[in-house]
């Protein structure tokens, strides 16, 4: 990948928040917290959805995968976002720094294409309802499912490949709250404009395009729900699609902002608080937009609970 002659960096610094100094085992335990709350939370969706016959459809099918994904997700950045904050040296090695890059475009990029397909989900539901259990069959959820994770994983590659080249020879010090790209570009010795190219045309392809499949699935959506009668129609499809679209709009304005630019240089504050609402945030909010706006899966838990309550039960 590297000769030794080409780069004398080995390991990079990551900054993460220098004004946070003396706050890091306040920001140490809300961040603890938080990633707790997100495994814990999709962990529960994963498994209720398993569980639970009633909910052995698609859309549920596709929400478990997505929670699923999120528990990854965030394994990427967070565990040793919280081992920086409570190490004097806050080092990675340079493979690590690269894995970690890639892993976590990975992951974000098999979001885009999942969050895509739920969209796809919908509106076949929604908008051709006598041909949709003909189309969305077990198999087909599966080789779709299959297509997001092995195009998710092959995305990133050649931006990996790239930068794995780059030497390093100056600066070592991440001015972020985890290996990325953009700031890696920023640390390297020579000219990154092909990078920063690369860059911008493989995340503008996945996430524009994702993006604009899964808003002009939404405009159909919403004209063929503005055509059903009953008040009551409408509310109940509105449903099924509200958290998702929730999802979407979340998570879709923060890697715009933060990823579809044709530069390395950025504003540190502004990339580091956008990094936290899609690394750390949104994980947490999918189980909780899911789980709280949606009634099936609320009735299913308490279901699930009664049940265990009746088999712990003495006087069963």
């Amino acid at each position: 990948m590297r000769s030794s002659n080409h780069s004398t960096v080995i390991e990079f610094i990551i900054v993460g928040f220098p004004s946070l100094k003396g706050l890091n085992i306040l920001f140490f335990i809300g961040l603890l917290i938080i990633y707790l709350l997100t495994i814990t939370g999709n962990v529960v969706i994963f498994w209720v959805i398993r569980l639970e016959s009633r909910l052995h459809i698609p859309m549920y099918f596709f929400v478990s995968v997505l929670s699923f994904l999120e528990i990854w997700y965030t394994a990427v950045t967070i565990p040793k976002m919280l081992a920086n904050l409570l190490a004097d040296k806050k080092s990675i090695s340079f493979n690590g720094c690269l894995l970690q890059t890639y892993f976590f475009h990975s992951l974000g990029a098999t979001e885009c294409y999942l969050l895509t397909i739920m969209a796809y989900d919908r509106y076949l539901a929604i908008c051709k309802p006598l041909r949709y259990p003909a189309i969305m069959t077990t198999k087909f959820c599966f080789q779709l499912t299959m297509g997001c994770w092995i195009c998710g994983f092959m995305c990133p590659v050649s931006e990996v490949i790239l930068i794995s080249q780059l030497p390093f020879c100056r600066e070592n010090k991440i001015q972020h709250i985890f290996c990325d790209f953009p700031p890696l570009l920023s640390l390297a010795c020579k000219d990154t404009s092909i990078n920063v190219f690369v860059d911008f045309a493989v995340n503008a392809f996945i996430i524009l395009v994702t993006f604009l499949f899964i808003m002009s699935s939404y405009m159909k959506i919403i004209i063929t729900i503005l055509k059903i009668k009953s008040a009551e129609g409408r509310q109940k499809a509105f449903s099924t699609c509200g958290a998702h679209l929730t999802v979407v709009l979340v998570f879709f304005s923060c890697i715009i902002f933060m990823y579809v630019r044709l530069t390395k240089s950025y504003s540190l504050n502004y990339d580091r608080t956008l990094a936290v609402f899609y690394s750390v945030l949104t994980p947490l909010f999918n189980p909780l937009i899911y789980s709280l706006r949606n009634k099936e899966i609320r009735a299913a838990i308490q279901r699930i609970i009664h049940k265990q309550q009746f088999l712990m039960s003495p006087h069963h």
